[in-house]
């Protein structure tokens, strides 16, 4: 169940147009969401989302030319960009990581079942981390950077308060605000302050990031 209102206009980014055309048949399989657009290259999805302005997009990362990492960070910067989700053959792939430091709002394995990606694609339109607790875990831990990255995120937490610490510890197992509010006893509005604000004392842009830096400074292995 998604808050998301009206159509979930999406565009698909990917090198091989018979992914494409897997990925439009699902998606086309539900009334609420459109395939707006189509790209075979990291620039031509940059251009696609100026032309069509999509709500999500399914961002290949590994496309000749200018590769899925890159667009993503061009696509982050502009201004009310939408939610870009990086397509992977395997979740064990580091490309993953750089994509969502570039500020994809999550991940997903392009074998994932038809009624999972059209749900996980909803849940993205919503703002919510679309990504694996367990296979963010297990990229952070086989990064060929990992000890620079949990010192870096270690010394970055450091600055939130006890409570923002346990909502970033939330964030990283994926749970959206209701789950989060019922979890710390708080209001949705209490939580939505916590969030805005441990994103601003971590210079983060959103809540994937912050996910993704509570996995790297090792705050679930902490909370398991």
């Amino acid at each position: 169940m998604t808050d998301y209102e009206g159509v979930i206009r999406v565009l698909l980014a990917d090198d091989d147009p018979m992914v494409r055309r897997h990925l439009r048949t699902i998606l086309g399989s539900s009334t609420d969401v459109e395939v707006v657009g189509e790209a075979r290259d990291g620039a031509e999805a940059v251009e696609e989302v100026l032309r069509n302005r999509p709500d999500v997009v399914l961002m290949d990362l590994r496309m000749p030319g200018v590769d899925g990492i890159t667009a993503t960070r061009e696509i982050a910067a502009l201004a009310a960009p939408p939610t870009v989700i990086a397509l992977t053959t395997f979740d064990s792939d580091e490309h993953v990581l750089r994509a969502l430091e570039a500020g994809a709002g999550g991940f997903l394995v392009k074998t994932t079942p038809a009624e999972d990606l059209l749900n996980l694609v909803k849940v993205a339109a919503d703002g919510h981390v679309v990504m694996s607790p367990s296979a963010t875990r297990r990229l952070v831990a086989q990064s060929a950077r990992g000890d620079e990255r949990r010192d870096l995120a270690r010394a970055q937490v450091a600055k939130l308060a006890e409570r923002e610490r346990e909502v970033l510890v939330c964030l990283g197992e994926g749970l959206t605000n209701p789950e989060i509010a019922g979890r710390l006893f708080l209001s949705e509005t209490t939580v939505r302050s916590y969030v805005s604000r441990l994103l601003v004392k971590l210079d983060l842009t959103h809540r994937t990031q912050a996910a993704l830096l509570a996995h790297q400074a090792g705050l679930l292995d902490e909370s398991s």
